[in-house]
């Protein structure tokens, strides 16, 4: 068995297991934990974006708020089940990356700053549709998390559970589209476009199923959130939070990893909230602000490719030492 597999079942071991066992009992910390991965998860469908796609995206608040609006108003008004719900949300948010089909032909500040735009409109349109969202006043009493085999998901632990699995889904089917002949035309396409189009890719085709799996991968955690914290109002679903944070995630952990954008979001969100928070109650991002530059001068990959570089290096020294022994 390949050492990356031997790893990987590991951690999982250690997410499901170890976790709720180590954290479940204090359940602040196992909330932060929670909002991280939900960030996480938004993290990773930037950095499929952006690494298979080729595209910055600077308003994945759309999709998020999209999908927390779509799986909260079918779940209160037509009493759908939570779950069910969530994958409409998810759904819901292709759809309207389906509006944002024809940015496909800008490039580069143009695609990112239309997509932003798009953001606003739907923040608008939530607002102002007031007879179906409930307008500034938000949506209440959104069904919680559902009681399976008598474990209630709805508490900070089974909350934690579901998000995880989501995580890991997502980061599966991510793995397994960059594998795929898909993915080799998509990483081919970030040497010369032209070149790809010339031997029969399609490049348009490819990214808009990016943009469209992208955007389904962050509705699902913005119906999560919705059904995770049981209300939303426009500002909230579609703040530029949700935005800037999976950005600095993604960078941080390394955007070009599967599981660099999850790392990222756990390490500065948590290192945020429970460290700098408790030590400067104002003005702690400043600090995180900080360890983002450190980490794109040293290393401009994330923090996940430094650390398998470190670990190469620790064992490489472990092996020639060894050798001479």
């Amino acid at each position: 068995m390949k050492r990356s597999t031997i790893f990987s079942f590991t951690l999982l071991l250690a997410a499901y297991l170890a976790v709720p066992l180590a954290l479940g009992g204090n359940q602040y910390v196992m909330s932060m934990v929670v909002a991280a991965l939900i960030i996480g998860g938004v993290a990773l469908s930037w950095a499929l974006l952006g690494n298979l796609g080729g595209m910055v995206s600077f308003g994945h608040a759309a999709f998020f708020g999209v999908g927390a609006y779509v799986s909260a108003l079918l779940s209160v008004k037509l009493g759908l089940p939570v779950f069910a719900a969530m994958l409409l949300g998810g759904a819901g948010a292709a759809m309207a990356a389906i509006i944002m089909l024809p940015v496909l032909r800008l490039h580069g500040p143009y695609f990112a700053l239309a997509i932003l735009a798009y953001a606003h409109i739907f923040r608008i349109l939530a607002t102002e549709w007031s007879s179906v969202t409930g307008g500034a006043g938000g949506v209440n009493n959104i069904p919680a998390l559902p009681t399976v085999f008598g474990f209630d998901l709805a508490s900070k632990t089974g909350a934690y559970l579901v998000v995880l699995t989501l995580v890991v889904a997502c980061a599966f089917a991510y793995s397994r589209i960059r594998s795929s002949h898909y993915g080799i035309a998509l990483r081919a396409m970030h040497d010369s476009e032209d070149a790809t189009r010339v031997v029969g890719v399609n490049s348009t085709l490819l990214k808009g199923m990016m943009l469209l799996v992208s955007a389904f991968m962050a509705g699902l955690f913005g119906a999560f959130n919705a059904h995770y914290i049981n209300f939303l109002e426009p500002d909230y679903a579609f703040n530029s939070l949700w935005v800037t944070l999976p950005i600095v995630a993604a960078i941080f952990g390394g955007y070009r990893t599967i599981l660099g954008p999850v790392l990222g979001a756990v390490v500065v969100y948590l290192v945020d909230q429970l460290i700098f928070k408790s030590l400067i109650p104002t003005g702690h991002q400043l600090v995180l602000g900080v360890l983002l530059v450190a980490m794109i001068v040293f290393s401009p990959n994330g923090l996940l490719p430094l650390l398998r570089k470190l670990f190469k290096g620790k064992e490489k020294a472990k092996a020639e030492g060894e050798k001479h022994a």
